[in-house]
This record gives structure tokens, sequence and C-alpha cells, in this order.
């Protein structure tokens, strides 16, 4: 993200505005589980922002006033199944906070997008109840008081379904072919068109720029045209990996961190093109459905040395 007329308080205030339609619309197919996790996880963010800032002796309303903590508690919280125990955004959040921003010196220190560190965190730990995605909410029978009984005794065989990444991963596990897949149909790819929306009144606000979301985008349909064209029967189309998972969230709302990401421009394209290289490799053919965490935070590594690289070149 970059808006360097603002202030930072400013910024946040217009990312907030611009996850409102993939909010609304993760509510509308999942339901309240998603109204759960999006109090949980900026209420436990808050404490424990206030927690540390305390220890360091610093009043905890000069670091919530930036909104840079409620920001990456939001887009983590988005970023988990709506039907979880309920400490789990919890504990994801406060790793997002301590871990991933506090524990380097708070907003414009970290090295790392908190969100996903929070997020890649659950994955790694608790990868069941990460990838339990259920059906629309209107179809899986469930209530409100559903959310708040045990985990493990609801019916999962009858309100789970596998995501589009989880199917191609499991089929071509098991030696199968691929079919074409109604992306229409999936809620995930109507909820990648509000964070498309989002991210389009980002760039048209001038809070991000172009070179990341672009180069990101371009390198995934690139590299799943590639393997489309050689064999449509074991690798998903470009539509699919773009509009499926996390991508388009995480070309317009996670790599744009201006903290963790390229300041050059010619950088950041580099540094786009290798997370959407990253991010198929490890759909492909790594263990889990949807690299984006994992490919955001391996290029937050090569950041500097990206920026070192193009410092002073025109």
């Amino acid at each position: 993200m970059n808006s360097p007329t603002r202030k930072t308080h400013q910024v946040m205030n217009e990312v907030l505005l611009a996850c409102l339609p993939a909010a609304l619309m993760s509510v509308w197919f999942y339901g309240p589980g998603i109204v759960l996790n999006l109090i949980l996880a900026p209420l436990s963010a808050l404490a424990c922002e206030a927690v540390v800032s305390t220890m360091r002796g610093r009043p905890p309303m000069s670091t919530w006033a930036d909104r840079s903590t409620l920001v990456a508690a939001i887009l983590l919280a988005l970023s988990i199944p709506p039907i979880v125990p309920l400490w789990l955004p919890v504990i994801g959040a406060a790793i997002a906070v301590v871990v991933g921003k506090q524990l380097y010196g708070g907003l414009g220190q970290n090295p790392f997008n908190p969100a996903m560190v929070g997020y890649a965190a659950l994955l790694v730990s608790f990868p069941l109840e990460t990838s339990l995605w259920p059906t629309q909410w209107s179809e899986t029978g469930l209530t409100v008081t559903d959310l708040f009984t045990d985990y493990n005794t609801l019916p999962w065989d009858a309100i789970s379904s596998a995501t589009v990444l989880d199917a191609n991963n499991t089929t071509l596990r098991a030696g199968g072919e691929l079919r074409p897949n109604d992306l229409i149909a999936q809620p995930a790819s109507w909820i990648a068109f509000a964070w498309l929306l989002g991210g389009a009144w980002l760039l048209k606000r001038s809070i991000i720029s172009w070179h990341i979301p672009a180069s990101l985008l371009l390198a995934v349909a690139f590299m799943a045209s590639v393997f489309y064209l050689v064999d449509a029967t074991r690798y998903a189309s470009p539509l699919t990996h773009v509009f499926s998972g996390a991508c388009v969230m995480g070309a317009f709302f996670i790599a744009t961190d201006p903290v963790s990401a390229p300041a050059h421009r010619r950088a950041r394209i580099v540094f786009g093109l290798g997370i959407g290289v990253l991010i198929y490799v490890i759909r492909s053919w790594g263990s889990f459905p949807d690299g984006v965490a994992f490919a955001v935070l391996l290029m937050n590594l090569a950041a500097p040395a990206l920026d070192h690289l193009y410092r002073g070149r025109s």
C-alpha cells in the first residue's frame, strides 16, 4: 500500500472500507460464524497490542490510533473458516500482533505481513480446523447456537464440502483427472470478485499501486495457462487459480503491505511475480491447497534484497 500524502490512520480507514464488500459477501454465504471471527480477532488483537504497548511504556491509544492492528485482524478473520473453535481467531490474532508485529518493534518495523504470520501459524498448527469450509450457511441446517457448542460434535460430513482447490489437490494425488469447475457456483469466486472490487477502490484512491497486484495475478495466470495448455486434465484452468482461494485478496490486500513489501517500483513487480509463481507451485505440488500466505511470507524475506538490487536505478 502506498499513499505518502495521507496519514496512516487515513490509509487504514480506506483499507477497512475496501474490505467491506468481501466481508458482506462472506457473511452472506457463510453466515454468523464470519461475524464471530470479525468480533473475536479484532478484540484479541487490540487487547494484545494494549498489553505489549503497556509493557513497552507506551499508552495503548497511541498504537490503536493508526488502525493497522485492526486491519490485520480483519484480514485474518476473513481468512479463517466460519465454523471453528472460538479460541482459534483469538490465538491467530494474538500471534499476528505479538509475533508478527510487536516483536519487531511495532508498526513500520515488521519484516513480515502480520495477518499472514497469524494465519500461517494457525494453518500449520491446526490444519484440520483451518481447512474445513462449510457449504453455504443456508444449506448447513445449523443455528447460531451450534457455533457455541463443542466443535468436534458438529456433523462435518453433512455441512462441509471440498473447495475447488481442495478438490483439485485430492484428485491429483489420487491419480485422477481434473474436470472443468463451475466457478459461478462457488462462494469463494463471488467473494474473490468482492475483493477485486475493493482492490479497484484502493487503486482508484491511490492507496496502493498497480505493480504488485498486476504482476502477482499475471504470474499466477501465466503459470496456470502454460500447464493447463499442456494437460487440461491434470492442471486447473487460469480462472480457477485466480478466482479460487485467496489469490485476489492476497494480490490487493496482503502483498501490498507497505512495510513488508519493496518500495522501488521495479522491485515490486519482481516481488509480485515471485509471489504469483510460488502460489502456483505450492498449490500444484505442495502440501497445502492454497499457498498465498506462505508465498507472501517467503517473498517478504526477499523484499530488502530486491530494494537493494534496484536502489539507484531509474
